[in-house]
C-alpha cells in the first residue's frame, strides 16, 4: 500500500483557522473530521465550505437520500474511490439501492436491477463523466423526471463527491479496517 500523503493533523499542531474549521464541523455534523475532511483541513477555508456544501447535496437535495446514495456510488466507481465506496455502499443499502445493483456497479457494469429513476440517473451521470456534457435527451429525461432544481443538484452530487474522490485519491486516504477495495480498471 503507497504511503498516506496529507495525514491527519493532531490537534495539538492546529493553527486558529483549523481548530475553527474543525469547531465549526463538529457543530454542523455532530461528528468528528473524518475520511475526506482530514485531508481537507490542510486548507481549513476549503474543508468548512466543501462540508456545508455537503450536509444540502447528501440530505437536502431534490433527489433524496436513497438517490443521491446512487450518485454517489457512481462516482466512487468512476473515481475507483475505495474509502467513499466502502462508506456510501452500505449507506446506499441500508437506503433501499438492490445489492445486485451495488454489485454491478463495483464490477464496473450497467445494473439489469435499476429502478426507472436509478437508469435517468445512471445515463446522465455516466453520460456527463464521458462526454463532459449531457445530450438534449438526456436532460430532458432527467428534468422531465427531477425537475431543474433536481438537474443542478445531481450535477452538484456528481461534482462534490469528484471533490472528495480526488482528495482521497491524492491523499490517499486508507479504506476502514476490514473494507473492500474495488477492482481497479486502469
Amino acid at each position: 500500500m503507497p504511503q498516506v500523503r496529507l495525514p491527519t493533523i493532531p490537534p495539538d499542531a492546529f493553527d486558529a483557522s483549523q481548530r475553527t474549521a474543525v469547531a465549526h464541523f463538529e457543530a454542523t455534523r455532530q461528528a468528528a473530521v473524518f475520511g475526506p475532511f482530514e485531508p481537507l483541513l490542510h486548507s481549513p477555508e476549503l474543508m468548512t465550505r466543501a462540508s456545508d456544501m455537503g450536509l444540502y447535496l447528501r440530505y437536502g437535495s431534490a433527489i433524496g437520500l436513497r438517490l443521491s446514495e446512487f450518485v454517489i456510488l457512481l462516482i466512487a466507481r468512476a473515481w475507483s474511490q475505495d474509502f467513499e465506496w466502502s462508506v456510501h455502499a452500505e449507506i446506499a443499502a441500508r437506503q433501499g439501492i438492490a445489492p445486485d445493483t451495488i454489485a454491478a456497479i463495483a464490477d464496473g457494469r450497467r445494473p439489469d436491477t435499476l429502478t426507472d429513476d436509478e437508469a435517468i440517473l445512471y445515463e446522465f451521470v455516466g453520460e456527463l463523466l464521458a462526454t463532459r456534457r449531457l445530450s438534449d435527451v438526456t436532460y430532458a429525461r432527467a428534468s422531465t423526471r427531477f425537475g431543474e432544481k433536481g438537474v443542478i443538484d445531481v450535477v452538484g452530487i456528481a461534482g462534490y463527491y469528484s471533490l472528495l474522490a480526488m482528495v482521497l485519491n491524492v491523499a490517499r486516504t486508507p479504506v476502514p479496517d476490514g473494507a473492500a477495495t474495488l477492482p481497479r480498471f486502469f
